[in-house]
């Protein structure tokens, strides 16, 4: 039987068969799809408008007349549509200036408006946002300088003397200077308003800009050595912000300031700048952290949220405690880079805020964990669970190879394990540092080298570094954990332990100790007394205490408050030698 098909059947059915065709063809070139829609328009709105800079533009007009930023020092402050104002002009001027897709745009500020606009500004051109350490010695600066090679560098005009040193150490000078504030402009620098063009369009989305863009490109803050350069990119600063907006909580009528450098991963994007221009808020600068300021612009302003180190809380309440201020504006106080023992926790929430939390993160990866004010004073010490869109693990620890994601540790609170995590908040990478990418990623999660413990609820506690962790007499001893039993004496203020070299034991483990104002006169006596509280500790094997004590004056910290135990441990022969230890 011959079957006759109309022409009309005929062409629906090449046009079905060709639409199937296609379709299938379209699947194939993308297997990660499970069927046959075609998501090519989502993705290409995703992909152009899910950008971080998309998201400040919004702002610009949907907040226009709601303050963005305002100076502490100087009282000055910009709406949405002035932010976007003065960020267009500054992209128009960088333009001017040979600035264009790719290029990085370095400069090293404390926190103060320039910082601000220039974090948008690159972002508007395609180009890449890069903040220094203003704590960096010369050369230190000179490395990044001749690594990164810069299109544009921008300096604090009052720190001119160190910016001329590293420029004459530097092999790479950048095309332009810029000078910002009243102090000294070296020679061929231009000021900051002469960047600014005269006339620019408000900021928009740049041409061609995507998520998958580099905006950023940090540093870590070195808690073993040379920082390394950290990429991030447009979707990374969304996902950081949103994940900050999550987590605080935050609204458009926040408002927050900074404690810690906004150079940093955990300044930018813990409620500065990153989030809050993304969220609508309001960012009140800090260009240099005295306790009494935080607590003055808390009440001046309003302040919802302020965000620093343990250190800074100490200060806050030392301060607090002496000239009572009101703090009832305070939604939180959120702490990075060290855990909050129980002491200081219930300290700070009776002195300063009911609400305290912590995160724990690197530069890398932004926090993974965070310790929510519900956990507290329960959980003081851990680095809480991991945050909503992260996966945390701690895996076993060998000393021939890197354990895989799924070797955990015990969920005991007791097996120290190395902690690890796999985030979207990660770019996943270090410019032009194959090793150390080969090191720290595998397997789409990253390995940083802190040592941890987590129980059955997955609660994360950082004991300390593979890198400081002592061998004395063939047992492992975790800094971390002495230092929190000293932390318990009312006469310390702050210690670090390390491993200083012993022919009989290895290391030896000493502990340098900052005494509280007026206490420890008497080091022998001092470190008597020390002896027999750790001692006395149930917390403290006998072979975990201290053996030598050392009485300084302050501890070295990174720009995010983390402690520095290898800058210590290198000074431990050259003190013992010159007799700064003494044995209890």
């Amino acid at each position: 039987m011959t079957i006759q098909v109309s022409d009309e059947e005929q062409a629906a059915a090449s046009q079905e068969g060709s639409a199937t065709r296609t379709a299938r063809a379209a699947q194939a070139a993308h297997p990660e799809r499970n069927s046959d829609f075609d998501p090519s328009a989502f993705r290409a709105v995703f992909e152009s408008r899910f950008t971080w800079a998309a998201a400040f533009e919004r702002n610009t007009h949907r907040y226009g007349n709601r303050t963005a930023l305002t100076h502490s020092t100087t009282g000055e402050s910009w709406t949405y549509r002035e932010l976007g104002e003065v960020t267009g002009r500054l992209v128009a001027g960088l333009a001017e200036r040979g600035v264009g897709v790719g290029d990085v745009v370095a400069y090293q500020l404390m926190n103060v408006p320039e910082f601000a606009f220039l974090y948008v500004a690159a972002q508007g051109l395609r180009a890449v946002s890069s903040p220094m350490n203003f704590r960096l010695a010369p050369a230190e600066t000179a490395h990044i300088l001749n690594t990164t090679r810069p299109r544009i560098f921008i300096y604090d005009s009052n720190a001119a003397d160190e910016t001329a040193k590293a420029l004459r150490i530097a092999e790479f000078t950048p095309d332009v200077i810029v000078a910002v504030g009243e102090g000294e402009r070296l020679d061929g620098a231009i000021g900051f308003d002469e960047l600014l063009a005269n006339d620019g369009p408000t900021f928009r989305t740049p041409d061609g800009a995507t998520v998958w863009d580099e905006t950023s490109r940090l540093y870590t803050s070195g808690t073993t050595g040379m920082p390394k350069a950290v990429p991030l990119t447009s979707l990374n600063e969304t996902l950081s912000a949103h994940d900050v907006v999550m987590h605080f909580p935050l609204g458009p009528h926040d408002k927050s300031m900074n404690m810690s450098p906004w150079f940093h991963r955990g300044g930018n994007y813990c409620a500065g700048p990153n989030t809050m221009f993304f969220v609508g808020g309001e960012v009140v600068t800090l260009p240099q952290f005295t306790a009494d300021a935080v607590l003055d612009n808390v009440e001046k302003y309003g302040l919802t949220y302020v965000i620093g180190a343990p250190t800074n809380l100490e200060r806050l309440a030392d301060a607090q405690e002496a000239n009572p201020r009101d703090l009832s504006s305070l939604s939180g106080i959120v702490t990075m880079g060290a855990p909050l023992d129980r002491a200081a926790a219930l300290r700070y929430q009776r002195v300063l805020t009911p609400r305290i939390a912590n995160g724990y993160g690197t530069t890398e990866a932004f926090w993974n964990t965070y310790l929510r004010p519900e956990d507290l004073p329960d959980a003081a010490g851990a680095a809480g669970r991991a945050c909503l869109d992260d996966d945390v693990a701690v895996v076993r620890v060998y000393a021939d190879r890197i354990a895989t994601p799924d070797d955990h540790a015990a969920k005991n609170g007791q097996e120290i394990g190395e902690v690890i995590m796999r985030s979207v908040k990660s770019g996943y990478g270090y410019m032009d540092n194959p090793e150390e990418v080969k090191a720290k990623f595998h397997d789409g999660w990253l390995y940083p080298g802190d040592l941890a413990t987590w129980d059955e609820n997955e609660m994360v506690t950082v004991v300390g570094r593979k890198d400081d962790m002592i061998i004395s007499g063939g047992e492992n001893v975790h800094p971390v954990q002495v230092e929190e039993v000293l932390s318990g004496h009312p006469d310390v203020a702050d210690s670090i332990v390390v491993g200083m070299p012993d022919e009989e034991w290895g290391q030896l483990v000493v502990a340098y100790v900052q005494p509280r104002a007026g206490k420890f006169t008497d080091p022998q006596a001092a470190a008597t007394a020390l002896d027999a509280f750790c001692r006395a500790s149930d917390a403290l094997a006998a072979y975990k205490k201290p053996r030598r004590y050392a009485f300084v004056d302050e501890l070295p910290y990174t720009a995010t408050g983390k402690k520095q135990h290898f800058v210590m441990k290198e000074r431990t022969t050259a003190d013992n030698e010159a007799g700064l230890f003494t044995k209890p």
